[in-house]
């Protein structure tokens, strides 16, 4: 049973508590409440923050990520004294700050098959924070199975999306996208880029369902699709109905346990035949003797600006079947993107184009700052 409230969390919560809506029966609830976000960046911060500050009584973090710098543009979760901690010590010392009444549960792993189901057990609603097609298949079929309310978000660039995914309310993330994209086809944040303020809109709106859920009021956004549009400042909604061929929650169900997210997303990307990649050391090696080989960059022209590998020739992926006349085909060619998988697809075109001497620059310009030249910060 749920400790009354004290004299201070009364004084905390008094404009909630002034709510017809939420009144101290309300507060309760949130106090013996509990959501887990899962992933602490972007979405995540935003949405914990504001869980904590409106008294929810549990709040679960899973994420095994450290904090970059590169993060502070967008995840206020964390602050310059955060760079290089794990990313929920810092998270929880945060919340813990901002409301030292919630408890707050660290999961500092990697989210999978194996231990979906023991990480979302006792929480009454899961936030999806993810930025990655695995693993938000993978909440959403460990929610759908375990009968728990899936808030959903996800951003690019200047726009985000925001839905719930409850059974017996609704359609699920199969019903709206019924398989993942091809790998290296939808570019990450880290790829394309995000506005910092965008995940602050998406991630509250997040919060917004999860608390309406919590207290049982409102209408929710199950069977909704909410998408907002940064840049003209607009929110469209779609409908979103039951797919009654869906796999999970569809009339004839084949998916009754979790599977294997990976295989399922390609997250190992294109299979390249074997002496297809390079690794950096390789190919300074090269350089270091002046081997004669042209240094292909199929990233876009903003992540060229902000560092490259001196002397590559810049082609975008998506430019790059147009642009085949200028590939070297009298000497070796390597290519390289941010981390690998772009540049894997670029292998794999240009092989088939007849470009058998084409290699993939294995961990993209990432590896090459990390083994070669720390002085390249991309």
């Amino acid at each position: 049973m749920t400790e009354p409230l004290s004299r201070e969390e009364i004084a905390r919560y008094s404009r909630h508590l002034l709510l017809p809506e939420v009144t101290m029966e309300g507060q309760l609830r949130l106090k013996a409440g509990s959501v887990l976000v899962v992933g602490a960046g972007g979405l995540g911060s935003p949405a914990a923050l504001y869980l904590a500050a409106a008294g929810v009584g549990t709040i679960g973090l899973a994420d095994f990520d450290a904090v970059d710098a590169s993060n502070l543009q967008r995840q206020i979760l964390y602050d310059a004294s955060s760079v290089g901690k794990p990313k929920l010590e810092a998270a929880r010392e945060r919340l813990t700050a901002l409301n030292p009444h919630v408890e707050v549960v660290l999961f500092p792993e990697r989210l999978a098959r194996e231990n979906a189901r023991r990480v979302f057990d006792g929480f009454d609603v899961v936030l999806d924070g993810t930025d990655n097609f695995a693993t938000r298949y993978l909440t959403n079929d460990a929610c759908y199975l375990l009968g728990k309310p899936n808030v959903y978000g996800s951003i690019y660039r200047f726009e985000g999306q925001v839905s719930v995914f409850s059974r017996g309310a609704g359609p699920c993330y199969r019903c709206l996208f019924p398989s993942p994209p091809e790998p290296g086809m939808v570019p990450s944040c880290a790829e394309g880029g995000v506005l910092g303020v965008l995940p602050g809109v998406v991630g509250s709106l997040q919060a917004t369902e999860a608390l309406k859920l919590l207290l049982g009021i409102g209408r929710s956004l199950a069977g909704r699709l909410l998408l907002y549009d940064a840049l003209a400042l607009t929110f469209r909604e779609i409908a979103l109905a039951r797919d009654p061929a869906c796999p999970l929650c569809g009339d004839t169900p084949t998916i009754t346990d979790l599977v294997d997210y990976d295989a399922l997303c390609g997250a190992g990307g294109v299979l390249l035949p074997p002496g297809a990649e390079m690794t950096p050391e390789a190919v300074q090696a090269w350089r270091a003797r002046g081997e004669p080989f042209q240094l292909l960059d199929v990233r876009e022209p903003q992540e060229a600006a902000i560092a490259s590998i001196a002397g590559s020739v810049l082609v975008p992926l998506g430019a790059l079947p147009g642009r085949l006349h200028e590939v070297e085909r009298t000497r070796p060619v390597v290519v390289y993107c941010r981390s690998g998988a772009r540049s894997a697809r670029a292998v794999e075109l240009l092989r088939k184009a007849g470009l058998e001497r084409t290699y993939n620059l294995a961990g993209g310009i990432l590896a090459w700052a990390r083994d070669v030249d720390p002085g390249v910060t991309p």
